[in-house]
């Protein structure tokens, strides 16, 4: 005997809302039109018939399936739709020769099943202005502290005129003749299996269920215009390449006064011609001599930052040696402390000898350095 519960995956003393719940979850994963198996959605829809039906789902857990009324589901409809004759009735409306637009249809199912396709999102989606994203090149300088940078961009910006509303200064606002005020109209689809209605965003109106007499001259009622608008935008101190700032609401204006979108800055690092930067450390090639290496030195070096720093070279250095010197590579992105810089110490072989310097490699020669 087919267990009713553990198809849908729920407790014997599961309520009616959970029930439901795990039914749309279930049919929506295996349901045939998406690439699910028929036979599990089948059992599904079986499950459910029984176990939403206060008596069935009492009869089931005294009897178990000896009863009738195990055939047949259907989801409750007033449109008279039946998922029992589903099958049926697009057989028929195939071999009679029906073209009808699968898009509708599925629409349809993700009503049914509950895929956040509400007016309401819509009217937001309707409304708001979209987000932008840009390209913000600095250098590796700039990220050793937070600055901030300015850029000019070209985007939809608020209507000075009508102040994003879309309508001429004075004129009245009147209730939109399309849908009467409500923001909704109602929208009709047939198809062979029965007809639907459903709730849409008024296009007249965009939602708001009224609108100005008179639409502005400026923005011709969009509330909105395209112009080059100065953003000042920060960038924090550690900040890398491929890092995405958001700026809220700095992204092109509503339509209407719809909220407006955000800006996205994508950060993109120069490469320095000297430090080399991995992660938040910083890498360095520094020549030094024969004899500073042989002997050990102390010499003066630049940072990042562009300040000199003494560095002691140690006797017996080999080229490719490497020293490392805390705190002085990239502050870290939360704020607090720094990464290392590394210095990779290469000798510097000399390629033009004065005959002084000959003679004296020579005597170094013959002591066997």
């Amino acid at each position: 005997m087919k267990d009713y519960y553990q198809i849908l995956g729920i407790s014997r003393a599961a309520s009616e809302a959970e029930i439901k719940k795990a039914y749309r979850a279930l049919a929506h994963k295996h349901h045939p039109d998406k690439g699910g198996d028929e036979k599990k959605f089948k059992e599904i829809n079986e499950a459910y018939q029984i176990l939403s039906d206060k008596e069935k789902r009492a009869q089931y857990d005294k009897f178990g399936r000896a009863f009738e009324g195990g055939a047949g589901f259907e989801p409750g409809f007033d449109t008279g739709f039946s998922w029992g004759k589903f099958g049926e009735d697009f057989d028929f409306a195939q071999s009679k020769g029906f073209e009808f637009d699968f898009g509708d249809l599925s629409d349809l199912m993700e009503d049914f099943f509950g895929a956040g396709f509400g007016p309401a999102g819509r009217k937001k989606d309707l409304k708001r202005g979209k987000n932008i994203e840009v390209e913000l090149e600095i250098s590796l300088q700039d990220v050793l502290k937070g600055r901030e940078k300015e850029i000019i961009l070209e985007k939809f910006v608020s209507c000075s005129r009508c102040q994003g509303m879309g309508g001429e200064p004075g004129t009245k606002v009147k209730e939109c003749f399309s849908c009467r005020g409500t923001g909704q109209v109602q929208q009709i689809r047939r198809t062979p299996f029965g007809s639907f209605t459903r709730a849409t965003i008024c296009p007249e109106c965009g939602g708001e269920g009224f609108k100005s007499e008179k639409p502005c001259n400026v923005c011709k009622g969009e509330g909105r215009v395209k112009k080059e608008e100065r953003i000042k935008i920060f960038i924090p101190a550690g900040a890398d390449t491929n890092q995405l700032i958001k700026v809220e609401g700095k992204g092109d204006a509503g339509k209407q006064g719809g909220k407006p979108g955000d800006l996205y800055v994508r950060i993109f690092v120069r490469q320095h011609p000297t430090f080399k930067r991995k992660g938040d450390d910083l890498y360095v090639k520094i020549q030094i001599s024969l004899t500073q290496a042989a002997l050990g030195d102390e010499i003066e070096i630049s940072t990042l930052e562009g300040t000199k720093i003494l560095l002691k070279v140690p006797s017996g250095t080999e080229s490719g040696k490497v020293l490392r010197i805390s705190g002085k590579g990239i502050p870290h992105f939360t704020g607090y402390g720094r990464g290392n810089m590394y210095m990779e110490l290469i000798i510097k072989t000399p390629k033009k000898l004065t005959e002084k310097q000959k003679e004296l490699l020579e005597e170094l020669k013959e002591e066997g350095i």
